[in-house]
């Protein structure tokens, strides 16, 4: 049993699996582990074509980087397991130590002599259900402020141009970027596929609506206007005042957004 528990605590595997490849290995705590890896590694192989809904969203924010990483499961029940958040949670800590640039630096990261795939892969052995990191998105600026909603399904992240914005400014602004889901920081920065789908929408309800053929393209126009005003962050109202914008709130407080980051599991 002693040798059963070191194992279990050196992998994080089941106390069967520990027992089991405690005999398969004779007693040899390296083949053990070894076996436990490669368990890992068949059943996140057999499960690679099942869908990863469910996961665990963490974000931190520290000396002018914020990060967000995503960790993906198939099960509610899992993703709310101690030591699948005590894994995401490790890997966000190794991501604010070294600031990669994408997803594939962050499976490469090296954590405890492994690389954070290889843990994914493990935990994905202990569980039985198929895991990946999923989404990974940073910001860099004189101020950080994350944001993760209660559940882990949810967070946010906010660069700012100025040092010490007031931590609750900027946290508003998370918890704005949380709650309306923009999808840029500004009407010049929507891309032009997505003004091009609204201005075609405009048209099309216009027409359903029986407007004159020659009126549409005016029609869409004003609901694209109106589509910058409800979905880009700096012209949305403000969720904790709607008698001005998060423009005017920003200025009121000497605050430049720089860039905003959201990740989400829900269905939205």
């Amino acid at each position: 049993m002693a040798d059963i528990s070191k194992l279990r605590t050196m992998t994080g595997a089941g106390m069967m699996d520990c027992k089991n490849a405690l005999i398969e290995a004779n007693s040899d705590f390296e083949k053990a582990i070894e076996i436990i890896r490669k368990k890992g590694q068949a059943i996140a192989a057999k499960r690679s074509d099942r869908e990863a809904s469910e996961g665990c969203v963490l974000a931190a924010a520290k000396d002018g980087f914020a990060a967000i990483i995503a960790l993906k499961c198939e099960t509610d029940f899992v993703a709310k397991n101690a030591d699948f958040i005590a894994l995401a949670q490790k890997i966000l800590d190794r991501i604010m130590a070294k600031k990669p640039h994408s997803i594939q630096e962050v499976n490469d990261l090296k954590i405890d002599e492994r690389t954070a795939a290889d843990l994914v892969t493990e935990r994905s052995g202990i569980t039985g259900e198929k895991m990946e990191l999923d989404f990974y998105e940073y910001v860099e600026g004189e101020t950080v402020v994350e944001y993760i909603h209660p559940g882990n399904k949810l967070a946010t992240i906010v660069a700012f141009a100025q040092k010490d914005v007031e931590r609750q400014v900027a946290r508003d602004i998370a918890m704005q970027a949380a709650a309306m889901n923009p999808v840029s920081l500004d009407r010049q920065s929507v891309s032009e596929k997505i003004i091009a789908q609204e201005l075609e929408i405009g048209r099309e309800k216009a027409r359903q609506e029986g407007k004159p053929e020659a009126m549409l393209d005016k029609i869409a126009e004003g609901r694209l206007n109106k589509f910058f005003q409800e979905s880009t962050l700096l012209e949305q109202t403000f969720i904790k005042d709607n008698k001005m914008s998060i423009a005017d709130y920003l200025k009121a407080n000497n605050a430049t957004v720089l860039a905003f980051r959201r990740v989400t599991l829900n269905q939205e």
